[in-house]
């Protein structure tokens, strides 16, 4: 998992004609983030702040709205291991997609195909063998352990 690029935000468009971009984040904090990888080009975060749609950003490489065009589409990453350590308990959604799933009895029920929060919590969403999909609550149905999650036997489906 330590080398495996992580997306953190992706250029929605330009803004404005001197190269600034609109982004949409999957991060609180960008800013954090020196630099970022834009599809293998190296970019040098030198401002962000709110705007409308999503975040306003300026990169040191990118000068003109052209260049901010071009870039439309594209995420940006960091490597994993560029990530804050986490505290006890805490985990990166990026970590969990494609996690095998247990029940509490140990029956397979398949993989993580995704993490959302519709804003009361995070919520995994397994695919089982038969490409089907459900939901469970990440609290207290989802127990996750290394390498696996395990999901209490009556969320389980």
């Amino acid at each position: 998992m330590q080398d495996k690029p992580v997306t953190l935000a992706a250029v929605i468009g330009a803004h404005g004609v001197t190269g600034e971009v609109r982004l949409k984040l999957f991060t609180d904090d960008l800013a954090i983030y020196r630099t970022l990888d834009a599809a293998g080009r190296r970019l040098t975060l030198k401002a962000i702040r709110p705007g409308p749609n999503g975040h306003v950003a300026r990169f040191a490489e990118i000068g003109d709205r052209n260049a901010a065009e071009a870039l439309r589409g594209t995420p940006l990453t960091v490597a994993r291991a560029d990530l804050p350590p986490l505290a006890e308990g805490e985990y990166y959604h990026a970590d969990l997609i494609g996690l095998p799933c247990v029940s509490s009895e140990g029956r397979a029920l398949g993989v993580v195909a995704a993490v959302e929060n519709f804003g009361a919590g995070d919520i995994v969403e397994i695919e089982k063998p038969d490409g089907k999909r459900f939901m469970v609550p990440i609290v207290p149905a989802v127990t996750i352990k290394p390498g696996q999650l395990v999901i209490e036997a009556a969320f389980a489906g």
